[in-house]
């Protein structure tokens, strides 16, 4: 049965935002150089995690049955167990020295303008092949920031660089989830919506190139001496495990375990299985917080959308819609159906599940063609999930280089740019438009 739509349903994400982003603002006003970092997200949200509870309750949704369940689906256990083994995959393999050992093999040979862009490339090519940003960010992020601190690059710029590159191969992977849904909900084939989505995503990533080239001050990177090029094999194994199709907690896995023999047979003489283990843990412990978020995250969606919310969001868009004609007007309602379900949901892929009946109604209504707002569909909740500094990807990313989610989302390049030549191309009158207007 489908909540009846309401307005009050989106208040508890409001009010999480609020607190969240009220109490770094105040205490950054205050002078702390850490503002964001004084009231920690998973404790900022449990006053939502009330409201939504009650207004739940009162709307005669089974209330803490509903939120257990958002907490206890399968895409948020997953998330978290990704969360958990990136973080320990990251931690070993800085402890056994393979970051001295990737710089080791070459990245000093590259030009300083060129690391970031590069980066990208390799972020890009890999999420193309995997169709996951997620699994994309857990491989490369930690090969970027050892090679952030070698060529003395801002952190954000080289952990923005990656995440840009894992939504440009997220979007347009054919075997990516979101594009596989987006597809499915307005009718056409995979292969469809990807040519018309690369049409939009191809620029947007050149300019992106451009602009990592130019903003990246890097210094020349030195190789530390004595680092064994042997265990840059870890990194190596878990990218072309991930190219290979594998399932990212089986790469994950399989990497992590590699990687702790690689520390005992050719790292540190002192590395054994307590060590490794100890490693692991607090690779654990550096995950703990966006873990608990993406828990709370998913309950409180789930009492949204019980509370009708979603249904209320996708109402309004849609009768906004029907009040104006013209396939400009049905472009727009389909990328801010499409944004703001993602911001509400913190999902991609569940966002096109939700809005994509509503998104494919609205194209039949104004005659948008079904790759066309598929494209928009996808591109709008890929690019805005990557700049939720609340979404998984941001949290991942944040919580491996060790920065505050808010300092990376101006450095996604790729995100905005995405964002703005999206925008330009639903501005540029067809050649259909041209030819009407040229009729009268």
């Amino acid at each position: 049965m489908s909540a009846r739509p309401s307005a009050i349903a989106l208040t508890p994400l409001l009010l999480f935002l609020a607190i969240f982003f009220g109490a770094g603002l105040y205490y950054t006003a205050q002078g702390d150089a850490m503002g964001f970092y004084q009231l920690h997200a998973p404790v900022a949200i449990l006053p939502a995690l009330a409201l939504g509870l009650w207004i739940a309750h009162r709307r005669g949704a089974r209330a803490m049955d509903t939120l257990l369940h958002g907490m206890g689906d399968a895409n948020i256990i997953l998330m978290c167990l990704i969360f958990l083994l990136a973080g320990a995959f990251a931690t070993v393999t800085k402890q056994i020295g393979a970051v001295d050992a990737v710089v080791a093999l070459g990245v000093g040979a590259l030009p300083p303008a060129l690391i970031l862009p590069g980066l990208f490339l390799v972020a890009g090519f890999l999420s193309l092949a995997v169709g996951t940003s997620m699994g994309t960010i857990a491989a490369v992020t930690p090969i970027a920031l050892g090679v952030s601190d070698a060529a003395g690059i801002d952190r954000a710029l080289v952990v923005g660089a990656v995440i840009g590159g894992a939504t440009f191969g997220d979007n347009l992977s054919v075997i990516s989830d979101t594009a596989i849904a987006a597809a499915r909900t307005q009718g056409c084939s995979v292969r469809e919506k990807f040519r018309e989505n690369v049409k939009i995503a191809l620029p947007a990533a050149l300019l992106t190139l451009v602009v990592l080239g130019v903003v990246g001050d890097a210094s020349p990177v030195t190789a530390s001496e004595g680092a064994s090029p042997w265990l840059v094999l870890p990194y190596l194994l878990v990218l072309v495990l991930a190219v290979m199709g594998l399932d990212v907690l089986v790469v994950l896995s399989i990497g992590l375990v590699v990687a702790g023999l690689f520390g005992f047979f050719l790292g540190d003489q002192d590395y054994s299985l307590s060590v490794f283990t100890n490693d692991v843990y607090a690779g654990f412990e550096s995950v703990v917080e966006i873990t608990l978020l993406a828990l709370f995250i998913g309950g409180l969606g789930a009492l949204i959308k019980a509370s009708g919310g979603l249904n209320w969001l996708a109402a309004q868009i849609s009768r906004i819609a029907r009040g104006n004609t013209g396939r400009r007007t049905g472009e727009w309602s389909v990328a801010a159906l499409a944004a703001v379900t993602d911001v509400f949901t913190a999902n991609n892929t569940v966002a096109i599940l939700i809005s994509g009946s509503v998104a494919r109604d609205i194209a039949e209504r104004h005659d948008v063609p079904p790759a066309r707002a598929a494209s928009l569909l996808d591109i709008f909740v890929c690019s805005v999930q990557s700049l939720l500094p609340y979404g998984a990807q941001i949290l991942l990313a944040a919580s491996l280089a060790g920065l505050s989610p808010l300092a990376l989302i101006g450095k996604a390049h790729y995100c905005w740019l995405l964002v703005a030549v999206t925008i330009l191309f639903m501005l540029w009158p067809s050649r259909r438009r041209v030819a009407q207007v040229a009729a009268r």
